[in-house]
């Protein structure tokens, strides 16, 4: 972590907690780490008022639990919670894609076949990172596109909770070309504005990202 800087209250508050947020979620700290609010605090430049009040919120999050003479203690992300998100994913990601085949605009689509086709670009190139860097993109624009509020930050959160677990399964041997293959298949889908097929092909894309990522859970939690 680095030194923050000089900023309002709210903002201050904010920007520790996602400092912290990530460090938890990259595997900066890990499950059984205590986080110390003096130490922290120095670390990362700021009082321990605003540390104090990150770790209350990582807390609510089910990132950190206090420990009574112990302090907050890192949970983390656990292999059955990943495994969690992913058999939900397949679920309510499935039904984001049926509503975005009905509600998707041109200018959206437009976009969904940029990604498709500049992850085809870098997959030639064999640079995993552009493609997962990318992925993030392809499912954002159809979680805009259902046009459900709920929906759409239900799983923006799940994709950020899991971010570390994408990561390792699109360095996977061929995982990045199958992925943009079946990315292709859903963007065709939608375009098509076929509401069943797109929730079909997304439900198995995802079901293939889970039987991939389940391979490299010991990696994520290491």
């Amino acid at each position: 972590m680095q030194k923050l800087e000089i900023q309002d209250n709210n903002s201050l508050r904010a920007n520790v907690f996602k400092e912290l947020e990530q460090a938890i979620l990259n595997g900066n700290f890990a499950p059984g780490d205590s986080l110390i609010e003096q130490r922290l605090s120095a670390e990362l430049g700021v009082s321990r008022t605003p540390v104090r009040e990150a770790l209350r919120q990582l807390e609510l999050e089910g990132l950190v639990k206090t420990i009574p003479n112990k302090g907050a203690v890192v949970i983390g992300v656990s292999a059955k919670d990943i495994l969690d998100i992913y058999s939900i994913r397949m679920k309510i990601e499935s039904l984001a894609a049926r509503w975005a085949a009905t509600n998707i605009t041109d200018e959206e689509l437009d976009a969904l076949r940029e990604v498709v086709e500049l992850q085809t670009f870098y997959v030639s190139r064999s640079d995993a990172m552009q493609v997962w860097n990318l992925d993030t993109r392809f499912h954002e624009i159809i979680f805009e596109a259902c046009r459900s509020r709920p929906l759409r930050h239900t799983l923006s959160g799940f994709h950020h909770y899991i971010q570390k677990a994408r990561e390792l399964s699109f360095k996977t041997a061929g995982r990045a070309r199958l992925s943009v293959e079946e990315h292709r298949a859903i963007l065709e889908a939608i375009a098509s504005h076929d509401p069943d097929e797109a929730e079909r092909l997304t439900e198995l894309h995802i079901a293939m990202a889970r039987e991939n990522v389940a391979g490299n859970l010991g990696e994520v939690n290491g």
